[in-house]
């Protein structure tokens, strides 16, 4: 579904990798006439329209309208990874959410996800960022500004969208404690983040060789 919004200009957002990152959304190819993707929970997506912007920048901005409040009722508005298509909700404790400077959200499955957000929208700055405390008792994990978080990078811990776990705590002593029984290391925000960068090539083979298998098996059931 085409959107129409007129973003406007925002200060170059600075401190971020400049890997390419887009071979793990690039959609797969069911046969030779057909172009779609493979979205976790439907199944395989034939390509929509052409929208305005399609071949620019303008194609990637979020397609949510302008949200100044996007932790209120959170995974109701952003329910799906824009990027990968896996429930928000199944990944609550490894999601991720940025709220851009203009008032435009991503809500993100995993940091993996975040940085094709943050990559693609280098124009848009960050005005907060926050992800899933993976050590809250709660059902549904809570959000916390990154730079409140403590990430506990490269544990045996199931990673999301990689195969480097990198999980966000609120307590640095529960991120101590799990790091000694889980292995890993500690680290802020932008640490776990460069990390993601370094882990996006093979993250990304990873994921097309999963869909491909994935994909394979449904034409053959």
């Amino acid at each position: 579904m085409c959107s129409d919004h007129d973003p406007k200009r925002r200060t170059l957002l600075k401190g971020f990798g400049t890997l390419g990152l887009t071979a793990a959304t690039v959609p797969l190819l069911a046969d030779a006439s057909s172009i779609g993707a493979l979205v976790p929970g439907k199944g395989w997506v034939e390509a929509g329209e052409r929208c305005e912007g399609d071949g620019t920048p303008l194609q990637f901005i979020p397609k949510t309208p302008p949200d100044p409040a996007p932790l209120q009722r959170e995974l109701e508005k952003y329910p799906r990874c824009p990027y990968c298509g896996m429930s928000r909700t199944q990944w609550h404790h490894s999601r991720h959410l940025v709220h851009y400077e203009d008032d435009l959200v991503d809500g993100t499955c995993s940091i993996h996800c975040l940085a094709i957000s943050l990559m693609l929208n280098l124009d848009r700055g960050p005005k907060a960022i926050y992800a899933a405390d993976s050590g809250a008792t709660q059902s549904i994990k809570p959000l916390i500004p990154v730079e409140k978080a403590i990430y506990l990078i490269g544990s045996k811990l199931r990673g999301t969208m990689t195969a480097n776990s990198k999980r966000a705590f609120g307590d640095r002593a529960l991120a101590a404690a799990t790091q000694e029984k889980q292995g890993g290391k500690l680290g802020d925000f932008e640490e776990a983040l460069q990390q993601t960068y370094l882990d996006m090539a093979r993250d990304t083979r990873m994921i097309r060789k999963r869909r491909a298998e994935r994909r394979q098996r449904m034409q053959k059931g």
